[in-house]
């Protein structure tokens, strides 16, 4: 699949170890090495020490961190080593930012635990609003606009069922976007997407 979307444009793909999501360390490194071979990666799933993004950012572009994000001395560490390498996604269940790979509610609010990173120098942000993601329904468009109101680059996930969908995303001001399901199922044709995004 890796090929695959990189011939068909893909400058940068989206990787996430579900299962270093859930043991809360990188467990399908070596995949991960074989998908970097093909492409340019951006990677999260259980990158939860400064050990654990370096390891990461070997092999990737940049280092998406979730739980780890609740940190501030960590965060404000890795911000300060990575810059805009480093990724913090957002994600979200009824506004309440959701941690342990989307398993538990860490009692904070977007924009009140996004604006706390900004003060500890994260540059982007990458957001989902969980209840979307997988669905087809269309992205939490919403949540995006406030997000992207702070400042910060946002790459913009869950949901994204169409291509009037990345055409709305361009129009909020997304960084980026990111397409799963909309692409496996030919929901979504890639090169047209990529046109479109500009």
């Amino acid at each position: 699949m890796a090929s695959r979307w990189r011939a068909e444009g893909a400058e940068l793909l989206h990787v996430v170890d579900v299962d270093g999501a859930r043991l809360g360390h990188p467990a399908q490194l070596d995949v991960v090495a074989q998908v970097a071979s093909i492409a340019a990666i951006q990677l999260g799933g259980g990158l939860r020490t400064q050990q654990d993004v370096a390891q990461a950012l070997e092999l990737a572009q940049r280092a998406v961190l979730g739980t780890a994000a609740l940190d501030r001395t960590l965060i404000g560490r890795l911000a300060t080593a990575y810059g805009d390498r480093l990724v913090v996604a957002l994600d979200t269940r009824d506004g309440t930012v959701a941690v342990q790979g989307w398993t538990e509610a860490s009692g904070r609010t977007l924009l009140d635990l996004a604006r706390d990173l900004l003060d500890a120098g994260v540059k982007r942000f990458l957001h989902t609003d969980v209840e979307r993601d997988g669905t087809l329904t269309s992205p939490n468009y919403h949540s995006l606009e406030a997000l992207i109101g702070l400042g910060a680059p946002v790459i913009a996930s869950g949901g994204v069922a169409s291509l009037e969908d990345i055409r709305q995303l361009r129009q909020v001001g997304a960084e980026a976007v990111i397409v799963g399901r909309a692409l496996y199922e030919g929901t979504i044709d890639l090169r047209e997407a990529i046109e479109i995004a500009g």
